[in-house]
C-alpha cells in the first residue's frame, strides 16, 4: 500500500511541475472563420471569449493571395498602419507565441482590410496570480523570421483602460495544482 500512495504522490507533483507547459492553448484566430475580411468576423467578439496567458499561441489560417498577418504597435493598429510593423508573417498558416503578458497588436497589410476590420488585439495576462490589467505593457517584439524592428514606447493607462473596457483574471494550472498536492498529502497521512 505505501509503494502506490508513493506513485500517486509521485504522479501529483510532477503534473503539478508540468502544468503551465499543459495549460498553454493554441487559438486559431477568428474560429472556423479563420483571418479573413469575408463573413463579418469579430475579432474583438472573438477575443472577449478566450483567456490568453503566456505559452498560448495564435494559429492565423488565410488565404496568402488576398491576407497576411502583421504584428504592429498600438499606434499602428489604431491607424491601421502596416508599413512599420514589428513583424510580418505570410505563409497562410502562420503561428504566433504569446511568450510574455502584455499587449499584442496584429492587422492584415493588404490595404483596406484593417479598416474593415480584419484586425486584433490580444491582452496576454499573467498566470501567476489573478489581478486585473489595468496598466500596459509595450507590444511584445516577436522573433519570427522575418521583418523586425524595434519596440514602440508603451502605452499610458488611460489609452489602455479607453481599448479595454473589461478586467482580465487568470490563475495557473501550476498554482492550482500546488493546492491539490498539499490537500491530497494532507489527507493521505492525516
Amino acid at each position: 500500500m505505501g509503494n502506490s500512495l508513493e506513485n500517486v504522490v509521485c504522479m501529483i507533483i510532477t503534473m503539478g511541475m508540468f502544468g503551465e507547459s499543459l495549460a498553454s492553448s493554441l487559438h486559431k484566430v477568428g474560429g472556423s472563420a479563420g483571418w479573413t475580411t469575408l463573413g463579418n468576423v469579430d475579432y474583438q467578439k472573438w477575443t472577449s471569449s478566450d483567456i490568453f496567458t503566456p505559452g498560448d499561441s495564435l494559429l492565423f489560417v488565410y488565404n496568402t493571395q488576398f491576407h497576411n498577418v502583421k504584428q504592429v504597435s498600438r499606434r499602428d493598429f489604431l491607424s491601421c498602419n502596416a508599413t512599420s510593423a514589428l513583424a510580418t508573417y505570410n505563409s497562410g498558416s502562420d503561428t504566433v507565441a504569446l511568450k510574455t503578458p502584455g499587449h499584442y497588436y496584429f492587422l492584415c497589410g493588404f490595404p483596406g482590410h484593417c479598416q474593415a476590420g480584419q484586425k486584433l488585439h490580444v491582452l496576454v495576462v499573467t498566470t501567476t496570480t489573478p489581478s486585473p490589467s489595468l496598466s500596459p505593457d509595450p507590444s511584445p517584439v516577436p522573433s519570427p523570421s522575418t521583418g523586425s524592428s524595434p519596440s514602440p514606447s508603451p502605452a499610458t493607462a488611460s489609452e489602455d483602460s479607453a481599448q479595454n473596457g473589461a478586467i482580465s483574471f487568470s490563475l495557473s494550472l501550476s498554482t492550482a495544482m500546488s493546492g491539490v498536492v498539499v490537500f491530497f498529502v494532507a489527507f493521505m497521512f492525516y
